[in-house]
């Protein structure tokens, strides 16, 4: 056999090989790291995709919490994690944001992340104190041009994706309101309801009991569509601030190495869970959209938001960190 041949059986191999692999895979328990602690919205996605997944492939796919950095040592250890499909990571907002937030993050997510599927969106909802005067979006706006700085609102903290809503709508409308970070949904929510911030930006679920409650005014939601959860509520975009959208979701990405047929694989089979009737009324439940799509769909979507918050940081004039 000349060398000639060689090469070409070598290369023949190489090309097949992708495919016959991951006919074969998952051999063995699959994990999705998740970069919070247990409880919140992300690992709430990963394990319900997971049980569904784990089902179809017959393995285990178990869940890997590995909070802190804010989320950069979840992310950096999936990036960095070997490309054999059996590391998936639930990405979302923050690895967008933190590209720009960070002087120097522990990874790239362009460069070090393969996209997989974009699993659920959610929001972030605008609630006030009642003792604001302003109702509504425009009357918000209207009040916060004629105080300038004297109005300020809470948010789960620096950089968090309740954070860029704020910025994005000073931002979008021209106003100057003054942002009051927290350390987790919670606190802020319970200063705004107390009356030590005048607002609040935070997810739909956490804040719906709120407002049935009267103890917390909806201002406005940051999706371009209103939200099931609260169809009452009305959007930024339809509140005169067009094209205001801020929103928080949650996918799966895989380290950058892993071979396509896999990922092709994985996306397919996220799809069909997604597609569940059991699954999206469950998300429905809690405040999320179902999402589901294409690979490059997702990608195209994660380079636009990382555009978009690079923007709103800069013209925030938010320090690296």
């Amino acid at each position: 056999m000349n060398k000639f041949n060689m090469l070409a059986i070598a290369a023949a191999a190489a090309i097949t090989a992708g495919p016959v692999f991951a006919q074969n895979w998952p051999a063995r328990t699959v994990r999705i790291i998740v970069p919070y602690a247990a409880g919140g919205n992300t690992d709430y996605t990963a394990r319900t995709v997971g049980a569904k997944i784990a089902e179809m492939w017959g393995q285990q796919v178990v869940v890997d919490n590995r909070p802190g950095g804010g989320t950069n040592i979840g992310s950096e250890l999936a990036a960095t994690a070997a490309p054999d499909g059996y590391t998936l990571f639930m990405g979302g907002a923050s690895n967008a944001i933190n590209m720009t937030l960070y002087a120097k993050p522990p990874y790239n997510t362009a460069r070090d992340f393969a996209p997989v599927v974009w699993c659920v969106q959610g929001a972030a909802l605008l609630a006030a104190h009642p003792s604001l005067p302003a109702k509504n979006a425009k009357e918000l706006i209207a009040l916060a041009k004629s105080k300038p700085g004297q109005l300020n609102y809470g948010h789960a903290g620096l950089g968090s994706s309740n954070h860029m809503a704020g910025e994005l709508l000073k931002y979008m409308a021209g106003i100057n309101i003054v942002h009051v970070p927290y350390k987790g949904n919670a606190p802020s929510i319970t200063d705004a309801i107390s009356g030590n911030v005048e607002m609040v930006f935070s997810g739909v679920p956490a804040l719906v009991p709120h407002i049935k409650s009267g103890r917390l005014r909806p201002i406005a939601i940051s999706s371009l569509q209103r939200f099931p959860a609260v169809p009452d509520v009305p959007t930024f975009d339809e509140s005169g601030v067009k094209g205001y959208e801020a929103s928080n979701w949650f996918g799966l990405m895989a380290p950058s190495k892993v071979s396509k047929a896999i990922i092709s694989k994985v996306n397919a089979d996220v799809n069909k869970a997604l597609a569940m009737k059991d699954v999206r009324e469950k998300f429905s439940r809690d405040g999320l959209i179902t999402k589901g799509g294409t690979i490059e769909t997702f990608d195209q979507f994660i380079r636009a938001e990382t555009e978009k918050y690079a923007n709103v940081i800069k013209k925030a004039g938010i320090k690296q960190l």
